[in-house]
């Protein structure tokens, strides 16, 4: 049996990134999910470009955004307003083992969709709901999106080059991490309460915030603030707990060394011929260094700039010292590591014929991953979940 979620069965409501990443994790892992959009318009993200991704004569384009986070899901146009539409989803809601829905907060109890009237005629509904500020509190009224959730939830205040420096100041992470992170996290809140919901019979409710997700996720920076009551401020690429660890420059460009402990450091310094500063008092434990990172970070540097980045990714690799290039995206994707785990694939896409999208990262010895398809056509599936509506029919796509 391929995927270990086959069987279950999904109403996926949500759009933009944050529930369609959930939903495009639970398909990869084998659940059969219905993609809800609005007539004509559907996801937001078929419109976010360019770029867009052409189909063939006389059927369009959608924005390369919306194949990030839907292949493997089955799409149908429903309107809440049209009375017909809203009864196939008060169907499908009962068929459903699992709801996702990113509405603002008590959108969906206007028409009869929220999880307190769902669960009188599915009991077992696992219900997940995922807005920016969550349903309690006093920000709960408000939207959320990832850029405004990194701004209050304070990684931009940890993020971009120190304030000190040119071009120093804050900065946004580079992908929408929030929403990235918050779809991960509910995609294992769903799978624990469909465990629970086998267990006792019993759905449940799941309020994900993407403030809260965000907050979770500073790890470090939360407990070095509680432990200190000093709060971080940007440090560029150096870390605010090890040292040396950031970009160094070489003679033909940069690259990262991400020294973690002792004996890397002293690995480095045989490898770099820095034998005074392996024995540097200032430098011999990572307290120390941290304390003297400036002198440090001189000195390395100082170095590094003698030779090539190839040479040091070659020399500190084979020294058991971390270290990378820093690549862009042309040469992570052709990266033969990259190719070697299979994080390329190409699946079947009816506008297209075939699209290459980036794999699932996790590997199961057993229930292998194998994917249904690309992202699908705006309202490609429509008679297929009908009939699930109407019959209860779940059969999934081939595989």
């Amino acid at each position: 049996m391929a995927g270990p979620l086959v069987g279950m069965k999904v109403l996926d409501m949500s759009r933009i990134l944050a529930g369609p990443w959930l939903g495009q994790i639970l398909s990869d892992y084998g659940a059969d999910v219905w993609k809800v959009e609005r007539p004509k318009i559907g996801d937001d993200t078929r419109q976010w470009g360019p770029p867009f991704i052409e189909f063939d004569k006389n059927k369009g384009q959608d924005a390369a955004y919306f194949f990030a986070a839907n292949r493997g899901k089955r799409s149908i146009c429903l309107d809440l307003k049209d009375q017909d539409d809203l009864s196939v989803l008060r169907s499908l809601a009962d068929k459903a083992d699992v709801l996702i829905e990113n509405y603002k907060l008590g959108d969906l109890r206007r028409y009869g969709l929220d999880f307190e009237t769902l669960r009188k005629t599915n009991p077992g509904l696992v219900y997940c709901s995922i807005t920016g500020f969550g349903h309690t509190g006093p920000y709960r009224e408000r939207a959320g999106y990832d850029m405004a959730i990194q701004a209050i939830g304070g990684i931009m205040s940890l993020t971009g080059e120190r304030k000190d420096r040119p071009g120093g100041g804050v900065q946004r992470v580079g992908v929408p991490i929030a929403d990235l992170l918050t779809g991960t996290y509910a995609a294992s809140a769903v799978i624990a309460a469909y465990h629970h919901k086998h267990l006792t019979g019993e759905g449940q409710h799941i309020d994900m915030s993407l403030l809260d997700t965000m907050v979770a996720c500073l790890a470090n920076q939360n407990m070095n603030y509680l432990a200190s009551g000093i709060a971080p401020e940007p440090i560029g690429n150096e870390h605010p707990n090890i040292a040396p660890y950031g970009v160094f420059g070489t003679s033909d460009g940069a690259f990262v060394l991400a020294v973690g402990n002792d004996r890397q450091y002293l690995a480095f310094c045989r490898v770099a011929g820095l034998d005074d500063a392996a024995s540097d008092a200032r430098f011999v434990n990572n307290s120390e260094r941290l304390r003297h990172r400036e002198a440090l970070t001189k000195l390395v540097t100082e170095r590094t700039q003698q030779d090539s980045t190839a040479y040091w990714i070659e020399q500190l690799s084979a020294a058991g010292v971390p270290c990378a290039p820093i690549n862009e995206l042309d040469k992570v994707l052709s990266d033969p590591q990259i190719l070697a785990r299979d994080m390329l694939v190409d699946l079947p896409h009816s506008g297209t014929g075939t699209v290459r999208l980036v794999a699932n990262p996790v590997r199961f010895s057993g229930t292998k991953i194998e994917y249904r398809a690309g992202p699908p056509l705006l309202d490609e599936h429509r008679d297929a979940i009908l009939e699930i509506a109407q019959h209860g029919q779940t059969e999934q796509m081939d595989r």
